[in-house]
């Protein structure tokens, strides 16, 4: 070995090029390595505990629910001028797996209808509307249909039948499923419903040639689909509907595939059909989609379908092609840098690349961000590569809630979301990735306790720091632009000083889920919050909404508080 490295030297020493051509090598990988560890694209949680005062906005009392620096102390170790670009913050401290081993989360239940009960679960609201008559010959609900006999639950029917956009889900025998858009058979005697669901027998899964049939309410009606077509609503015949609508084409013998494939052909994303007329154009200023009328008015059959509706020549059925509307879709940089810097702020989970897609399709700029991440930039978001001070950007995603990068900015979007959600979503974003979901081991081990211990008092804080500290801060609540797009776009357009036309923004409702939406195939069967985890949310809750309320904003929403 000796001799091997004196020969080295002496071959180093009479080429010193070489030599140092492989140390600045070495060097630059190593910085490369270093950087690629700084710009993890992830925020860190904030660096010191908090007293209550230091929660305060301006005039804020401290409301004595409990205190929010609860969950931090591990991170008081960091130094006050922590790096940017830090990894999450993870607890050694052990208080939250001794909480993981007295909680009680009860066997796997249902968040749908229970049977006969009529009640609602507070995540699907499914009504229960009865027991019915089924036939192996002609189905009572004739859309999708999945069977098994070890796992069947209510919310697993119930889930998939939404997914995929049907209004109602039933179950039969204990252990098949069967979607539809319409019923198609008789009521029977609840009495005839007795069979036990296979996968918890708590519930009931119809019965014999017998289905337990619900309507699922808030199944979104925008992934309603008929084939590869989206549902969008039965509508008036606008005014000037050979301007809104404007290629059309007699169809004696209508049907909805008939009339979305015309559409698709002449590369239209709107499939309207009036009756034995297929009309097809563009979300328009004349043809919004924002006022809807009783599908039962809408309810003519189709001339070649038996159990589809066709629409009438005044009442229009609604249908979104696979034609991308092209109006929204073109991005670009910021032609000159931008005077203000303005936060597009949220605590992780609670939408923000959702928030960055839509502002992204409505003004036709890049939003940036304060971190890096690769999966975001391959996707599309071309600002996230910049550094957040480039003023070549709209916005600038972040998640930091400190005074000092807080100040760092002109004004804010500032994004909040139910906690109870956002910190689910971003559980299963921090174990399986931007869409993907945590493994079931994360939920049921130490992890997800000590996750809700950290994260939840962040949640507070977040929004207190910037109500406190920002200079102009929008509320914008996800819930609220989830129910009411178009209007909640137009004040985060507003602020950013953007003109968006109005046919822009209606573009943008047509192409609003984007490349991040987590399928719903894979949610819990059960709640994995346990009832000292929901005490604590509680507070946190009351709290935040004292502090929107004292600056005259209007509080969280109703479903925030403990279900």
């Amino acid at each position: 070995m000796a001799k091997l490295l004196l020969k080295l030297q002496r071959y180093f020493r009479r080429k010193p090029v070489r030599f140092f051509t492989l140390l600045a090598l070495y060097l630059a990988a190593g910085s490369l390595v270093f950087l690629h560890s700084g710009f993890s694209g992830e925020p860190r949680v904030p660096g010191s505990p908090r007293s209550p005062a230091a929660a305060e906005g301006p005039g804020l009392p401290y409301l004595g629910v409990m205190q929010l620096s609860r969950g931090f102390k591990a991170a008081a170790t960091m130094p006050a001028g922590g790096r940017r670009h830090g990894p999450w913050f993870k607890s050694t401290s052990k208080e939250p797996s001794d909480r993981g081993k007295s909680r009680d989360n009860g066997g796997p239940r249902s968040r749908a209808l229970r049977g006969r009960s009529g009640r609602e679960k507070e995540e699907d609201r499914a009504r229960y509307i009865g027991c019915y008559e089924d036939n192996t010959r002609q189905r009572t609900l004739r859309g999708m249909s999945f069977f098994d006999y070890k796992k069947m639950t209510v919310f697993r029917c119930q889930d998939n039948c939404a997914e995929r956009g049907y209004l109602y889900a039933g179950l039969e025998f204990g252990a098949e499923c069967y979607c539809g858009h319409k019923i198609q058979a008789s009521n029977a005697s609840e009495s005839e419903c007795n069979m036990e669901c296979k996968g918890e027998r708590s519930n009931t899964c119809g019965g014999i040639n017998r289905l337990s049939i619900y309507r699922l309410e808030l199944a979104q009606e925008s992934a309603r689909r008929y084939g590869s077509a989206i549902f969008r609503g039965c509508f008036r015949r606008p005014e000037n509907v050979s301007i809104a609508l404007p290629a059309s084409q007699l169809m004696l013998n209508m049907s909805v595939d008939k009339c979305v494939d015309f559409c698709t052909e002449k590369e239209f994303p709107l499939a309207a059909l009036a009756g034995t007329t297929c009309r097809c154009g563009f979300p328009s200023t004349l043809f919004p989609l924002h006022e809807r009328e009783d599908e039962q008015l809408c309810a003519h059959k189709c001339a070649a379908e038996e159990f589809e509706s066709c629409g009438s020549a005044d009442f229009l059925l609604v249908y979104q092609t696979q034609v991308q509307d092209n109006r929204c879709m073109d991005r670009r940089f910021l032609p000159s840098r931008a005077k203000q810097l303005v936060a597009l702020a949220s605590f992780p989970g609670a939408g923000n690349t959702w928030a960055r897609h839509l502002i992204e399709l409505a003004t036709g700029f890049y939003t940036g961000s304060y971190y890096f991440d690769g999966s975001l930039y391959n996707k599309g978001f071309k600002g996230e590569r910049d550094h957040w001070r480039s003023g070549r950007t709209i916005c600038i995603k972040t998640h930091e809630s400190g005074q000092k990068e807080i100040e760092s900015f002109d004004s804010a979007i500032l994004l909040i979301r139910n906690p109870y959600k956002a910190l689910m979503a971003e559980f299963n974003r921090k174990y399986g990735g931007h869409i993907g979901f945590a493994a079931h081991a994360h939920w049921k081990g130490k992890e997800w306790p000590e996750f809700v211990a950290n994260y939840a008092p962040w949640w507070a804080t977040h929004t207190l720091d910037w109500l406190r500290y920002g200079k102009k801060v929008l509320v914008v609540h996800f819930e609220d632009l989830k129910r009411d797009l178009f209007v909640q776009l137009q004040r985060m357009v507003a602020l950013l000083g953007v003109a968006a036309c109005e046919d822009r923004l209606l573009c943008v409702e047509g192409q609003k889920d984007g490349n991040f939406k987590r399928s719903g195939l894979r949610k819990l069967e059960y709640d994995p919050y346990t009832p000292e985890m929901r005490k604590t949310i509680g507070g946190y809750i009351r709290t935040v909404d004292a502090a929107l309320k004292l600056r005259n904003l209007s509080g969280v929403p109703e479903d925030y508080y403990p279900r």
